[in-house]
């Protein structure tokens, strides 16, 4: 692979973290010359260290990484960003992609299958996770359709944080599920839920729901016992 690459890691979750170091120690060709939990702490890094790749977490305490992957990549195209999520929605990677993203993988993936993503963004090319691309072979034509039904309603008024909150809420999550799922507090949940009901203009989780179900954005079989 030539000269050793440089590597910096932005995730929040301290564990995770330094098991990708220790994965990354192990192989001859990394180097990890940083890491931090935050988003705009790992921008202002890339652009002190200039790292060649850049993991990225989708869900920071400070923001979405999705942004921190957009402003990394147009202040230092040169740097390749891999995202490494616990989340697999279409709307996630396709947007991860539109960001700049070379590589996108979930965290449940293998430590080989990081490393092959690694060989693979390094030579230039785009890397998804087959356990991924399936689900979004599986999903791209539903999302679509409902994207279409959701086009000048209230829930394109939802920021990307409020979307990602109400479907996990449609989906049965409690609040402190949410909170725990994307390592944020409950509060935050709180005043996310209560900003989406007003805007989508409901006043109960079932009426989220019905409204999810009514567009397609979640699967009603999830509700069926």
């Amino acid at each position: 692979m030539g000269e050793r690459k440089t590597i910096l890691i932005i995730d929040d979750h301290p564990l995770f973290r330094d098991g990708l170091v220790s994965l990354l120690s192990r192989q001859t060709g990394y180097d990890v010359v940083g890491e931090t939990a935050e988003g705009e702490k790992g921008i202002e890094k890339a652009g002190k260290l200039h790292p060649d790749l850049v993991i990225m977490d989708i869900s920071l305490p400070d923001m979405n990484g999705i942004d921190a992957v957009r402003r990394i990549r147009t202040s230092w195209p040169e740097i390749k960003v891999i995202v490494l999520s616990m989340h697999s929605k279409i709307d996630f990677i396709t947007d991860a992609f539109r960001a700049g993203a070379s590589g996108y993988l979930t965290k449940d993936s293998t430590g080989e299958k990081l490393l092959e993503c690694l060989e693979a963004v390094i030579m230039g090319e785009y890397y998804m996770d087959m356990a991924v691309a399936q689900s979004v072979v599986k999903n791209i034509l539903v999302t679509k359709e409902a994207k279409a039904r959701v086009q000048g309603t209230a829930y394109s008024t939802l920021t990307h944080r409020e979307q990602e909150i109400m479907h996990l809420l449609a989906e049965g999550l409690s609040t402190k599920q949410v909170a725990d799922k994307l390592f944020i507090s409950q509060k935050t949940v709180e005043n996310h839920r209560a900003s989406i009901f007003r805007k989508l203009n409901i006043h109960s989780t079932m009426e989220l729901v019905r409204y999810a179900a009514k567009f397609g954005l979640i699967d009603v079989d999830l509700w069926k016992t």
